[in-house]
């Protein structure tokens, strides 16, 4: 199922998820530059230029295309109260076919950490992934280490799967990630976590 040209907007309680836009540069960069001690533990190494114009230029263009071809959706966290950045969250790597799945990315804003938001943001993508795009199984993964994001994605219904080795590079590094999944008709019971 293509997006096509359709503009996603999905609204939460207090969240618009949408599309990144030109526009949003300031904010993004600001935020993401704020952040940054907070958010590179958990990511890729930065590019040089991963703050200019040119980098988020070239990742709406990326978030236009892959949300027309239908093989992700890129969306910003923007609190409707008073129109702030907070993050953002992507759906990636639908896969189609037998598989009906899609991989799920995000990062918040250090000031706005531990308030709901990205629950919140992750649990509207995920209604959307299952009953508007028709995807039956979403995938996470994350560092180890990571206990806010573990505990996050367990809060948000995802269970734990297993482990892969050298799953990212973070930080310069091959990382290995703890594998979460949530699925459409989930009759897994509680599994358990390692």
């Amino acid at each position: 199922m293509l997006l096509g040209r359709r503009k996603v907007r999905i609204e939460t309680e207090r969240l618009t998820l949408r599309p990144p836009a030109h526009a949003d540069f300031r904010a993004w960069s600001s935020l993401r530059r704020d952040s940054e001690d907070f958010l590179t533990k958990w990511e890729p190494t930065w590019a040089p230029d991963h703050l200019s114009r040119k980098a988020f230029t070239n990742r709406v263009y990326w978030a236009q295309r892959t949300t027309a071809n239908g093989s992700a959706l890129p969306l910003f966290l923007v609190r409707r109260e008073d129109d702030a950045l907070l993050g953002a969250i992507t759906l990636d790597n639908i896969r189609r076919g037998p598989a009906q799945a899609g991989t799920l990315g995000y990062w918040i804003g250090q000031s706005h950490a531990r308030q709901g938001y990205m629950r919140e943001a992750i649990e509207a993508l995920v209604h959307h992934a299952f009953h508007r795009l028709d995807l039956s199984r979403i995938e996470a993964a994350c560092l180890p280490e990571n206990a806010p994001s573990r505990g996050l994605l367990q809060s948000c219904g995802f269970k734990y799967e297993g482990v892969a080795q050298s799953y990212l590079q973070i930080a310069g590094r091959w990382r290995t990630h703890v594998l979460y999944a949530a699925l459409r008709m989930d009759r897994r019971g509680r599994t358990d976590v390692g």
